[in-house]
């Protein structure tokens, strides 16, 4: 699992809740501009190694590597600014009252105070720099419009779209197609594949189209622990998954 390739090193990770173990000695190696997802029931840990990885939660053990940095420690701000990772989180976390340039106006100047990103004028890159990643989701049309007035879907898209302005070169994606439609699950799957390309993506999800469509790589949590890993079509094969995992969804 050791090598340069790797972007993203995690090892014997563990955090426990009292008595109760999240996440229960994962290894993971993720290489520089792979999409990796991660799926796996109910409560089997996925959301609480998102939330170790972004600093959201402290580890009990292990260490997070990300691009030669240790993650462990370091807060979630801290994580975000000076290592470049960005997060979507699961279902949509916009400013509905705001109109969706304003929304990515302050994905592109994070750093600063609510204030100073609504009143502060942007410079002609920054504007380009908007509009691209709005063209990139299918939302330039909507620019103008309060976030509130989109769809479930179209807040989706603005969430992604905030991150892909962010430049981020780890983006953390929690269930990003959670309440789409099937035509809206493909044009997402597609805006991954095309506008973070470059970059080092960690995705959780359900859908297993969706799933089919992005990974290069999945990993099946279990319990807080990693059940499988391999293609898509290895896991998806794999007996232990489809007993404990594939069946349920597909009953579901």
């Amino acid at each position: 699992m050791m090598g340069e390739d790797y972007f993203l090193l995690i090892k014997e990770l563990c955090v426990q809740f009292g008595t109760f173990v999240a996440v229960d000695h994962v290894n993971l190696a993720v290489k520089n501009g792979e999409t990796r997802v991660i799926i796996g029931p109910n409560g089997a840990g996925k959301t609480t190694l998102l939330d170790l990885i972004t600093g959201k939660t402290k580890a009990t053990s292990g260490t997070i590597e990300f691009n030669g940095h240790q993650l462990i420690g370091k807060s979630t701000s801290h994580i975000c600014r000076n290592y470049c990772v960005g997060r979507k989180f699961q279902g949509p976390n916009v400013f509905g009252e705001l109109t969706v340039q304003e929304n990515m106006k302050l994905a592109l100047m994070g750093g600063k105070s609510f204030f100073q990103c609504l009143f502060q004028k942007n410079t002609s890159e920054e504007e380009n720099r908007i509009r691209r990643a709005l063209e990139a989701v299918n939302l330039l049309e909507y620019e103008g419009i309060r976030a509130a007035s989109l769809s479930h879907g179209q807040k989706q898209w603005l969430e992604i779209g905030m991150v892909i302005l962010q430049d981020a070169q780890l983006v953390v994606l929690d269930e990003p197609t959670a309440g789409m439609t099937a035509e809206e699950t493909y044009k997402t799957g597609e805006m991954i594949k095309k506008n973070l390309a470059d970059k080092t993506v960690l995705v959780i999800e359900h859908d297993m189209d969706f799933v089919r469509q992005i990974a290069e790589t999945v990993t099946v949590l279990h319990h807080g622990k990693v059940l499988a890993e391999g293609t898509f079509e290895e896991v998806e094969n794999n007996p232990k998954v489809v007993q404990v995992y594939l069946k349920q969804e597909e009953e579901a």
